[in-house]
């Protein structure tokens, strides 16, 4: 049964390191300056390839896959004029294939592995971890097929001998896996937990799940959220970028037409308008709720922090000594939802006042 659910975090990690997720809302930018003539900038497209230039640097700091990160920051210090722009258009969708590929899942999981297993409360599995990133391809493939769920099992048998932590587990500590297990934001962190409480693993499932199956599920859970939102928002910028160059081209031939051709002009403009704004309406809702969502994993980590910091004992160190980390994440994923939500309210604004000065003089 540990093994079983060993190779199922390692699947999920792989998923997250190298495989393309579901669509979700959206990845975060810098904060957004105003757009569009309307709003006081000269050029509405040039301030949306800004806003583009400052997601596609989210992405590059921030996104779980090495691939994708670095093929975001040669976009970033190309000295092509377009280098970002091909990047929204083609060259992510290439750095997530390429992501995907098994060399790349297998060094970005062995990566994550070694993040989340520290040499304190998962040495096997750490030194596994390092040997693998330090190692050959070949070495990698070992690790994700055999080694892990290996070493994963000597460093289980290790504290099943020495018995502490076992007996260090109080009712507190069982209460509050099972509230974690149905209440908690994160997904992969309520299913870690809800096994940390199976029938018949008794105090050393919820030995491991304090060791590190809770912050290995956490790590899941921020960089699901985070590949899925730099999924969708890559589509949502493609889209929107199309429709602003359309929406400045109707709008500049419309206010230079002539007084026969004006009206119709005019009509074009607006309905151009009219499709910036229409195209803003899943982004603003999906950013609501990633705003909702961070908030809520903010506040559940700063709740761990102290229910941590109050519980002490050798099993609550591990999740305590990640807890910090974890709440600035989602700290720095509530701020992101925040400008984001902004930048597309602010583009909604801005093909609003388009579409009404385009309406019908007289």
């Amino acid at each position: 049964m540990r093994k079983a659910l060993s190779m199922g975090f390692a699947g999920v990690l792989l998923a997250v390191c190298g495989a393309t997720v579901a669509p979700g809302v959206a990845f975060g930018i810098g904060t957004p300056t105003g757009t569009g003539t309307v709003l006081g900038v000269t050029d509405p497209v040039a301030d949306a390839a800004a806003q583009d230039r400052a997601f596609v640097k989210m992405v590059a700091l921030y996104d779980p896959r090495s691939l994708v990160r670095t093929a975001a920051w040669n976009a970033l210090l190309s000295t092509r004029e377009t280098a970002v722009a091909d990047f929204l258009a083609s060259g992510y969708a290439s750095a997530v294939k390429r992501a995907n590929a098994t060399k790349a899942r297998n060094l970005d999981f062995a990566k994550r592995v070694l993040a989340t297993h520290t040499v304190d409360y998962a040495p096997q599995v750490h030194a596994a971890a390092k040997q693998a990133v330090n190692g050959t391809d070949a070495d990698r493939e070992r690790f994700v097929k055999t080694e892990y769920a290996a070493a994963m099992e000597r460093d289980r048998l290790a504290r099943l001998s020495e018995g502490q932590q076992a007996a260090a587990i109080v009712q507190a500590d069982r209460d509050f896996v099972l509230a974690t297990s149905t209440t908690d934001p994160g997904t992969q962190v309520r299913a870690a937990a809800l096994y940390a409480l199976r029938t018949g693993a008794g105090d050393a499932g919820l030995v491991e799940f304090f060791t590190y199956d809770w912050v290995q599920a956490s790590v899941v859970d921020l960089d699901m959220y985070r590949t899925t939102r730099a999924d969708q928002e890559i589509l949502w910028r493609s889209v929107n970028r199309r429709l602003l160059l359309d929406a400045q081209t109707a709008d500049q031939a419309a206010r230079s037409a002539s007084a026969t051709e004006a009206a119709q002009a005019r009509a074009v403009a607006a309905r151009a308008w009219k499709a910036v704004g229409d195209q803003t309406g899943p982004a603003r809702t999906a950013w609501g709720q990633a705003q909702e969502l961070a908030q809520a994993q903010a506040l559940n980590w700063q709740q761990v922090a102290l229910a941590a910091a109050a519980a002490g004992g050798q099993n609550w160190s591990a999740i305590g000594t990640a807890a910090d980390a974890v709440q600035t994440d989602w700290a720095l994923e509530k701020q992101q939802a925040t400008d984001q939500a902004a930048y597309w309210a602010a583009l909604l604004a801005q093909a609003v006042a388009g579409e009404r000065g385009m309406q019908p003089l007289g």
